[in-house]
């Protein structure tokens, strides 16, 4: 048996990758590292077969290439990937591992070949419709003439809310996940915090975001507690989280 693990160009894996996004039928946090060119692409062959694949990125930054975040193989050689999954290490030099908590098969191997593993973030998925409603507040798509506050956290969104002809919240949707997921994301005025305005307004983006046939997911901070209240309050839950951890000699 000769099992390989050998770098090659984005295209080559795509066969691959299209089944590992269809076995995890969820939002996919680095799903843009790879068009955007910040991964290297790793076939995985089973005596010339194609089988798998690995892809390498940064950390920290966009220019290293330092962390394994992507590893599949096909369900038929999946006893393997244990073997293939050191092949990977062996072939990139690489000192981490980043993965998703809901991709079970890296996370298998996260705690099989790392240690000092450690969460930063939680991801969250749909999971019921909410129906809040605040009295005298306008909800609607930012105008070239709104006077926007400064925001410290997220960009200017394309929506807005309006609250006594003021903009008190901002926020959107990004596109640049696996389909048909989308990112959604908000940033409230700093005096109009605490005041239900967050989740009102992440609740009517995300039915403009099933309007724009895309499913809405979201992300915080793992210390962010507000936040994270805000999400599960219009009605998200928590898929999991993102880990990392160096690997083990």
């Amino acid at each position: 048996m000769t099992l390989s693990a050998i770098k090659t160009n984005l295209q080559e894996i795509l066969p691959l990758r299209n089944l590992f996004l269809q076995e995890n039928n969820f939002q996919i946090r680095y799903n843009a590292q790879h068009e955007r060119g910040w991964s290297d692409s790793y076939l995985i062959t089973h005596d010339e077969e194609k089988i798998g694949y690995g892809s390498i990125s940064g950390k920290e930054n966009i220019g290293d290439r330092d962390a394994i975040f992507e590893f599949y193989i096909i369900p038929s050689f999946r006893n393997l990937a244990p073997l293939a999954f050191s092949k990977l290490v062996h072939a990139s030099r690489v000192p981490f591992i980043i993965c998703q908590s809901n991709d079970l098969l890296l996370l298998s191997l996260l705690f099989q070949f790392g240690q000092n593993i450690n969460a930063d973030t939680v991801l969250l998925e749909e999971d019921f419709t909410s129906s809040l409603y605040i009295d005298s507040v306008i909800f609607r798509k930012r105008n070239d003439k709104d006077i926007v506050f400064e925001h410290k956290a997220e960009p200017v969104g394309t929506y807005v809310l309006e609250f006594n002809s003021e903009v008190v919240a901002t926020g959107g949707f990004f596109l640049h996940y696996n389909m048909p997921f989308a990112d959604l994301y908000m940033e409230v005025r700093e005096d109009c915090r605490r005041k239900g305005f967050g989740s009102f307004l992440i609740q009517e983006i995300k039915k403009q975001c099933y309007l724009a046939g895309r499913v809405p997911a979201a992300r915080t901070g793992l210390d962010n507690i507000a936040s994270r209240a805000t999400l599960i309050k219009v009605g998200f839950k928590v898929a999991g989280f993102m880990l990392s951890g160096t690997i083990r000699p």
